[in-house]
């Protein structure tokens, strides 16, 4: 029994086998075509030839659209209406998450940004509670051990050096096997403070920093890991001081980037992925407000933030915020930026599972859970295949 179209009406939880055959498949590496992948309980059993699909005797979904691995967020501050930091409960992050999965992302580290001590405390408690649920697959702690000169839109007032609370934050959360990736300035934590993260699990990421480049090669040396949202926040790269964005893109680390077109100039994004020594460490992120899949203003701080003309500003006309997905991303990525689809689609699947040590996600492989997005030939999401 063949049927062309969306799998939809096979809920991807219930038990029994069906076969998906699109006629093009990325797996998280490379493309495919003509692909069959056996489905066995919402996870994949067999990718082969589409020669096999139904050979069983099992139901058959064609598709002439592109399969690719769902997306992976790894800074979303909002979506639906709703912003972890004022809503930081399960059902806060609920509608964050099934906002932005109905688009393709499938798996996301909801990001809390600074903040009182005791929002991150309710933040960690709501983490405990949704691991697991709508494709939440850890957390993104960005702040509040930042440099107040390169703020951003953090609150200042919430802005200190690194402290005991936080280590214990992310040691509650490291132990209970939740991933996590910490932003901070390097000049605001105490020697060793980034090594004692690393040791307990959790990925360090250097952002919202005024150091020079001898300042971040040192924490890269003590464990950091990443970069938060590349040209944002952080030093420029000059002639005879390479800065944080010098250092970071001549560098093995992962450099997270915004393709919104109004944080980083597309020239800068090209420029920054052909220059990488290492191929595979770049990383797509949303960085995404609650304006996305919702209403067009939202509070931050006690302050409203208003889209206008596709950029979140605020009272005095300032960028504080991003108003994008990650399909949208990609699709500007590759129509706009010009990088190839494939290179496209690893730095919204494969690449920011790996930093995380993700395993079976942002992937299509025998034995993964299916998560996964047919995209139009716009790249757009026709058909989102998430489990529950």
């Amino acid at each position: 029994m063949d049927h062309w179209g969306a799998p939809a009406p096979i809920p991807l939880g219930d038990p029994g086998s069906w076969w998906l055959a699109p006629r093009r498949m990325f797996d998280g590496a490379a493309f495919h075509d003509d692909v069959a992948l056996q489905i066995e309980d919402g996870h994949v059993a067999t990718v082969g030839p589409a020669a096999l699909a139904g050979s069983d005797g099992a139901p058959v979904w064609r598709s002439e659209h592109l399969l690719v691995p769902g997306y992976v967020d790894l800074q979303i501050n909002g979506g639906g209406g709703t912003l972890f930091n004022t809503d930081p409960t399960p059902e806060g992050l609920a509608i964050i998450a099934r906002a932005h999965r109905q688009s393709g992302t499938t798996a996301l580290l909801p990001t809390l940004i600074t903040d009182a001590p005791e929002v991150l405390d309710r933040a960690v408690e709501s983490m405990l509670a949704a691991i697991g649920q709508n494709g939440i697959v850890g957390i993104h702690i960005e702040g509040p051990h930042i440099n107040l000169e390169r703020k951003g839109a953090h609150k200042p007032a919430f802005i200190r050096p690194f402290d005991k609370r936080t280590l214990d934050a992310v040691a509650k959360l490291r132990q209970a096997g939740i991933p996590v990736l910490l932003t901070l300035a390097p000049e605001c934590a105490p020697a060793g403070t980034i090594t004692a993260l690393v040791r307990m699990g959790a990925v360090v990421s250097l952002g919202h920093t005024e150091s020079d480049a001898a300042a971040v090669r040192r924490a890269i040396a003590e464990g950091a890991r990443s970069v938060t949202h590349l040209f944002n926040a952080m030093t420029p790269m000059t002639s005879r001081e390479p800065g944080v964005v010098g250092a970071a893109i001549d560098s093995a680390v992962y450099c997270g980037i915004i393709a919104d077109g109004h944080h980083v100039d597309d020239a800068m994004f090209r420029l920054a992925c052909r220059a990488r020594p290492m191929a595979g460490r770049m990383v797509l992120v949303s960085d995404a407000m609650p304006t996305w899949a919702g209403p067009d203003s939202f509070d931050l701080y006690g302050e409203t933030i208003r889209l206008k003309d596709g950029r979140l500003v605020n009272t005095i006309g300032s960028l504080a915020g991003v108003h994008i997905d990650m399909a949208k991303s990609v699709a500007r990525i590759v129509r706009d930026i010009g990088l190839p689809l494939d290179q496209a689609l690893r730095m919204a699947t494969s690449t920011p599972a790996e930093l995380m040590g993700l395993d079976g996600i942002g992937v299509l492989r025998p034995g993964v859970a299916l998560n996964a997005v047919l995209l139009d030939q716009a790249l757009g999401p026709a058909v989102v295949l998430a489990q529950g």
